[in-house]
C-alpha cells in the first residue's frame, strides 16, 4: 500500500489548529490572571479602608466608655483594635515583599 501525501498535509492542518488554539488559551488565561490581579488588589483597597474606618469606630467607643466610667483601657483587645494602621505602610511592605 503507497503512502498516502494527504496525511502529512492533514497532520499538518492540525498541527496548525493546534498552535492557533494553544495561542488563544494563553491571550485568555493572561487576561484573565491580569482581572484577577485588578480584583485582589481592589480587595487589598477596600480591607485597608475597612480596617481604618474599625479602628475609628474603636477609639470613638473607647472615649465613650471612658466618658461613661467604664474602663475598657484593661481590655487589651480593644487596645489593639484601636490602635491606628496606616495603609499606605502596609503598601509599602507589600511592594517591598514582591521584589
Amino acid at each position: 500500500m503507497p503512502w498516502d501525501q494527504s496525511f502529512v498535509v492533514l497532520a499538518m492542518l492540525a498541527s496548525v489548529e493546534a498552535i492557533f488554539l494553544s495561542t488563544f488559551v494563553l491571550i485568555s488565561q493572561n487576561r484573565m490572571a491580569a482581572e484577577a490581579d485588578r480584583r485582589a488588589e481592589l480587595d487589598l483597597q477596600i480591607s485597608l479602608l475597612t480596617e481604618h474606618e474599625i479602628t475609628k469606630v474603636v477609639a470613638l467607643l473607647n472615649e465613650m466608655a471612658g466618658k461613661m466610667e467604664i474602663n475598657s483601657r484593661e481590655n487589651k483587645e480593644l487596645q489593639e483594635a484601636a490602635s491606628e494602621i496606616a495603609p499606605e505602610r502596609v503598601l509599602d511592605k507589600i511592594e517591598e515583599s514582591k521584589d
